[in-house]
């Protein structure tokens, strides 16, 4: 059975950063692209980052370009979203998402998916 476990949301002043980890479980890490999305109510699932399988060039929303950071460990079968100059914007449920695939494209080919983390940026 394949599970996303994900750690390291919270609240954080504006201005202020987190790191997100989410590790894999039941499937070999690297037949994984991997990648993060948030929401918040009323509002549709949005892809926030992405790497494709083996790691290469990710892919970031215009939204988090230039303060956010994602990378994979091989090693540690984890996937990290690091969080900087967060703005009250941020705040949302952040899921880890994993996909059997070479790269992610969009949330309807997602495979699996962690439980989520709130994330909440205060002004």
């Amino acid at each position: 059975q394949v599970q996303l476990v994900e750690s390291g949301g919270g609240l954080v002043q504006s201005g202020g950063s987190l790191r997100l980890s989410c590790t894999a479980f039941g499937i070999p890490f690297r037949w994984l692209s991997l990648g993060w999305f948030r929401q918040t109510p009323g509002k549709e699932r949005e892809k926030v980052a992405a790497v494709g399988r083996g790691g290469g060039t990710p892919y970031l929303a215009d939204s988090v370009k230039g303060r956010f950071t994602i990378s994979r460990d091989e090693g540690q079968n984890t996937v990290y979203l690091q969080m900087d100059s967060l703005k009250p914007e941020d705040t949302a449920v952040y899921y880890c998402a994993a996909q059997n695939s070479f790269a992610m494209a969009n949330e309807m080919e997602v495979d699996y998916w962690g439980q989520g983390t709130q994330v909440t940026v205060s002004s």
